[in-house]
């Protein structure tokens, strides 16, 4: 089977935890057909927008994306700037229908010391934020700034439709039936219609499932027991905005965000029968470090044993790979994100090829 994958490297750390990503893959001899485009803030330098049309075309025409990570301090700082590195992971997320990200929690037996929490608290945590995509405060109309000092104002509308809320809760429970049947929903339906609409279609949803536990949480109530008791949920289900700012702070559990893959899935099916997906790892494109070979390639690395898994069925091939990724961290192998006393630090390239030897 031939695999034909679009690799958009993007800005900052993004090319260099990409090659280990394909190393990895490469040391599988799988049959690899790659794509390579720039996308983000070095496209807006070097063609006027963060998106290119070739990126695009490449991205529709893969069975699956491997996406680095985008964004310039440049544009941080301007926030008038008309085009943003960001626009190239939305555009792209709108233009392939990925409405679903999924964001796996797992706490390493080997990585409980790297965390903030305590490792009983940890311990045994395996949970997957399901963030929804396409709408949401990100996507809402009307949506900006107005006005002069001191009297300028901002508007960001937060918008749902009842399909996108069902499609993403039916992908809810599905997930859970294959894991612990936990279903947690996390709203603000005590303030915002939205959240409401939430809650009435998860409820909707849920007898169609009568074998998956479920419960109905506010997204700040769920913060607060993310780090209390993570061993609790088992699948998370929300909003754009709330799964963008609860699978940050889950990373916490891990010790890095560099440890944290994800995957985006649509409906749309690739030409193996499989979800095309863009699989990305969670963090930045962290310009402070780029460049100086000490990022933590393991989150892309196992964005990539996500791809084989959704989007090409290759189940035994991503199992190597998380497992390769595990006894990395069992003999004591680290980056510097995520180094503790007694342990071995390793750069990027480093850290790739010792994956590569436990494969």
């Amino acid at each position: 089977m031939k695999l034909r994958i679009a690799v958009l490297p993007g800005d900052g750390i993004g090319p260099e935890v990409c090659a280990e990503a394909i190393a990895v893959l490469r040391a599988l001899n799988l049959d690899l057909e790659l794509h390579t485009a720039l996308v983000g803030g070095c496209a807006i330098e070097a063609l006027g927008t963060a998106l290119p049309d070739e990126a695009l075309r490449m991205a529709q025409d893969a069975d699956a994306v491997l996406f680095g990570a985008v964004g310039m301090a440049k544009f941080d700082q301007d926030p008038t700037a008309p085009v943003r590195p960001e626009q190239a992971i939305l555009g792209l997320r709108k233009a392939l229908g990925l409405f679903a990200n999924l964001r796996p929690v797992k706490a390493y037996e080997a990585l409980l010391d790297a965390s903030t929490l305590k490792p009983e608290v940890v311990r045994g945590v395996d949970l997957i934020i399901l963030r929804e995509l396409t709408g949401g405060a990100y996507f809402g109309r009307p949506q900006g700034q107005s006005g002069e000092p001191p009297n300028r104002q901002a508007v960001d509308t937060t918008f749902y439709t009842e399909a996108e809320v069902r499609r993403l809760m039916v992908t809810a429970f599905e997930l859970a039936r294959g894991r612990k049947r936990r279903v947690t929903q996390a709203d603000k339906a005590n303030v915002m219609a939205t959240g409401r609409l939430w809650r009435q279609v998860a409820h909707e949803v849920r007898q169609d499932y009568p074998d998956v536990d479920y419960e109905d949480m506010f997204a700040d109530a769920c913060a607060m027991h993310l780090l209390r008791n993570p061993r609790h949920f088992d699948i998370i289900a929300t909003e754009n905005l709330f799964g963008d700012i609860l699978s940050d702070e889950a990373a916490m559990i891990t010790g890095s965000m560099g440890m944290l893959p994800s995957a985006s899935l649509g409906e749309a099916r690739n030409r193996h029968g499989h979800r095309r997906g863009l699989y990305e790892p969670i963090h930045g494109a962290a310009h402070d470090i780029a460049g100086k070979g000490i990022a933590n390639p393991l989150a892309m690395i196992l964005s990539a044993a996500m791809m084989l898994r959704w989007s090409f069925g290759l189940h035994a091939e991503a199992d190597r790979i998380e497992q390769a990724v595990a006894r990395a961290l069992d003999d004591g192998l680290r980056c510097a994100d995520i180094q503790q006393p007694g342990t071995t630090v390793l750069s990027t390239r480093e850290m790739g090829a010792a994956v590569i030897a436990r494969l």
